[in-house]
């Protein structure tokens, strides 16, 4: 299913005001669905999450709570840049081009700075 990083509208409802990915808020939220979206890739198959935890040493039952900081989802981000193979396979199920892997880290990299937009 391609294209899962961007939310479906239903006729019925109204559809959700769009992210402004200019502003640092709009990079971050972005970041932070690619980063979601690559830990339930990671999730989603077997040895994949075993080569996961062998290699960050989180147990599985402590990963949804870790999901809740950004510092870790940029490691999840890490480890899906650092084999090609992963990279390629994660983007394409995602929809996005595989540089944006690389982009959403360093944004979620630097999402604890206080830095002001002009």
């Amino acid at each position: 299913m391609k294209n899962k990083l961007h939310s479906r509208s239903h006729p019925a409802s109204p559809s959700p005001a769009p992210r402004h990915r200019g502003t640092a808020a709009g990079r971050r939220g972005a970041a932070l669905e690619i980063g979601v979206a690559a830990l339930t890739f990671i999730a989603g198959a077997p040895s994949e999450l075993a080569r996961f935890l062998a290699l960050t040493g989180i147990e599985a039952g402590a990963i949804r709570a870790a999901a809740a900081e950004p510092r870790f989802l940029e490691g999840v981000l890490a480890y899906i840049g650092g084999n090609e193979r992963t990279l390629l396979s994660f983007a394409e199920s995602a929809g996005i081009p595989p540089q944006e892997v690389e982009n959403a880290r360093l944004t979620l990299a630097g999402a604890d700075d206080e830095r002001q937009e002009p």
